[in-house]
């Protein structure tokens, strides 16, 4: 009982219900943050999966090392594999609606580390090798943490799979931290 009481529960969509009638059981919204979900999370998790298994034509842990080390990550496959893995699980979390916050704070952080090391010298646009794209993840990410995953995510189940201001904090405050971190040492 207690898992149809959670699985029906209001969302606090703002879409209107005629008077009397039943909130749906899942809403455009719903549909709307699977998709996001779903998109930004599997590209990232297959990104992840280039740097980590050379999958989908990546260069695999030993060539990515290799990158990772000429931009000052010593030892560089052992921070390739970090990244790799942040990407594939933080995708693979965020898709499924897994642990959101902690999904969210590994794509935040990985993309930080993204603009601090490769793209913030080339200026904004992706045409010029910019920020543009590591933007977008990071935000899509921290947007989902802030919102919640939706009725249609692993994480509704639980307390946290609501969204809110401490998710949205939780989320950019470890992946900073962890950018921070990482960009340290």
């Amino acid at each position: 009982m207690l898992t149809k009481r959670i699985l029906n529960r209001p969302t606090r969509s703002t879409e209107p219900v005629a008077p009397g009638a039943a909130a749906p059981l899942v809403t455009a919204a719903d549909c709307g943050l699977l998709l996001i979900r779903l998109t930004f999370g599997l590209l990232m998790a297959g990104h992840g999966a280039q740097k980590v298994f050379g999958l989908f034509g990546g260069a695999g842990l030993t060539e990515t090392g290799k990158g990772f080390s000429a931009l000052g990550y010593h030892p560089g496959v052992l921070f390739a594999a970090i990244g790799g893995l942040s990407e594939l699980l933080g995708g693979l979390g965020l898709a499924l609606g897994l642990l959101t916050p902690l999904a969210a704070a590994a794509l935040i952080g990985v993309m930080i580390n993204a603009m601090a090391t490769v793209t913030g010298a080339h200026g904004l646009w992706e045409t010029d090798g910019g920020v543009e794209y590591s933007v977008c993840i990071a935000v899509a990410a921290l947007a989902v943490a802030a919102i919640g995953p939706g009725r249609l995510a692993v994480d509704r189940l639980f307390r946290w799979g609501a969204g809110g201001w401490s998710q949205a904090a939780f989320a950019l405050g470890l992946g900073g931290a962890a950018a921070a971190v990482t960009l340290s040492l």
